[in-house]
């Protein structure tokens, strides 16, 4: 076995970045895993650890989120490694890219263009992208994106270019008027008649109301994992309090699992 020395820790950014990245020269051409690993093998992994991060934020765990964030340098710097393999860029190209990236399109600070606001912020940026060559606004949401965070990055990336409402109250306006469209589809015993244009109604609704949570400074995609977090949280309570009981969910009666869900509730406030 190879008896490498430990790189001392690093006592400013750029030593700690170094060590990081000679400890991942040495597992890349040593440890047996990390020398079978390709970018297509660690996507996946990467996607996990951008979500363990995201879970760490809204915990508001700061030691986790400390962790993560080292889990996510990890691989990129994993990244970098392979891709100084193949020849096609190395860490310092992907350095120096994205600070190119940052002066360029920072006109207002390393330029003489001025700004009000971050609106104005967020137009000059959109408007670099497409003298860049981005043929559409919209062109650099990712297809593979969550839904819901894809509708709230497609009417961000549209705003940012004036084109949107000009008061949250037309966007309530617009939610209500999605949610009657909605609901017409429903016959007076509550049925579908039209499956697909009722599908289509729904996300007409879900757009509208993403739109609005913008216009008001709310995350739908936070908001809906905290409400996630919330029902996992008292559900289980649920479960736990009907095994102390002695009893299973399944044999319950609504009016029995209600009593505990609003303890459930109660413990949360």
């Amino acid at each position: 076995m190879p008896n490498n020395p430990i790189p001392a820790t690093g006592d400013s950014p750029a030593t700690a970045f170094g060590r990081l990245l000679t400890i991942m020269n040495t597992l890349r051409e040593q440890c047996p895993w990390d020398k079978k690993q390709t970018m297509e093998t660690l996507r996946h992994l990467t996607i996990e650890e951008t979500y363990e991060l995201s879970d760490a934020i809204l915990e508001g765990n700061m030691q986790e989120i400390k962790k993560e964030i080292g889990d996510l340098m990890l691989h990129l710097v994993f990244y970098a490694r392979i891709g100084s393999e193949t020849g096609d860029f190395d860490i310092q190209g992907v350095l120096n890219g994205i600070c190119e990236k940052l002066i360029t399109r920072h006109p207002h600070i390393y330029g003489e263009t001025s700004v009000n606001d971050e609106a104005d912020v967020k137009r000059n940026w959109e408007q670099i992208k497409l003298r860049e060559g981005n043929k559409s606004v919209l062109a650099g949401v990712p297809g593979s994106l969550p839904s819901l965070v894809k509708a709230a990055r497609i009417q961000e990336k549209a705003a940012g270019v004036g084109f949107d409402w000009e008061e949250k109250q037309q966007v309530w306006a617009k939610v209500e008027e999605e949610l009657k469209e909605f609901r017409d589809e429903f016959n007076i015993e509550g049925d579908i008649a039209d499956h697909e244009k009722a599908e289509a109604e729904f996300g007409d609704v879900l757009f509208s109301l993403v739109n609005y949570a913008r216009f008001v400074n709310i995350n739908p995609e936070n908001a809906l994992e905290k409400t996630n977090k919330k029902f996992i949280k008292r559900f289980q309570y649920l479960e736990n309090k009907s095994k102390e009981n002695g009893k299973e969910l399944k044999d319950m009666t609504l009016e029995e699992m209600d009593v505990f869900w609003n303890e459930a509730k109660r413990t949360d406030s």
